[in-house]
């Protein structure tokens, strides 16, 4: 590693802020399209698509920055901090989304996942008419305790446990070890 590379935490602060702006700028895009297609699962796809992709491409920019190696610990630590910062904005854009500019969406979106909930459970054979309106109401109910600014925070903290996941699989795409050190 050479002497003034900079750390993972470095590192990670200008990867996380551009893509948590993109993220935020694609989801901003979207709203103003079609508020419902943020309900749809090809969305969802996407965003996760294009995280990893960034993440990768950013990731190799550091390895190279070090001097084309990267121990596994230092890949994931630069993707989990680079996952964490573009969380941290996701979850303040989406708050000013949901709170502040459009405090109807979580309605809307709600009912969309309950369409989407009910014609999933139609692909599978399962009749939606066997659900009770209490039963109904609960999982509207859940989705929208999800809008929520609390719901949201809420949902951050259970998703560090993903981004670390996702992390390990991402710093065991990222690293590269020096075989010339080997003896």
């Amino acid at each position: 590693m050479e002497e003034n590379a900079k750390s993972p935490f470095q590192a990670a602060v200008q990867p996380g802020l551009i893509i948590g702006l993109v993220s935020l700028t694609i989801t901003y895009v979207i709203y103003f399209i079609n508020s419902g297609l943020l309900a749809s699962g090809w969305f969802g796809l996407v965003m996760i698509v294009l995280f990893f992709a960034l993440i990768i491409y950013f990731g190799k920019q550091y390895r190279s920055e070090l001097g084309g190696f990267m121990s596994f610990g230092t890949a994931f630590n630069f993707s989990f901090i680079t996952m964490i910062i573009s969380g941290i904005i996701g979850l303040l854009g989406q708050i000013i989304l949901f709170q502040v500019i459009d405090p109807s969406l979580p309605e809307v979106l709600a009912e969309k996942t309950l369409e989407s909930t009910l014609e999933m459970m139609e692909s599978f054979g399962a009749s939606p008419d066997s659900m009770s309106t209490e039963q109904l109401d609960e999982i509207k109910e859940t989705t929208l305790s999800n809008f929520t600014a609390l719901g949201q925070i809420k949902n951050f903290g259970f998703g560090l446990i993903a981004y670390a996941i996702v992390s390990l699989i991402l710093g065991a795409i990222l690293k590269k070890r020096d075989k010339s050190l080997d003896y």
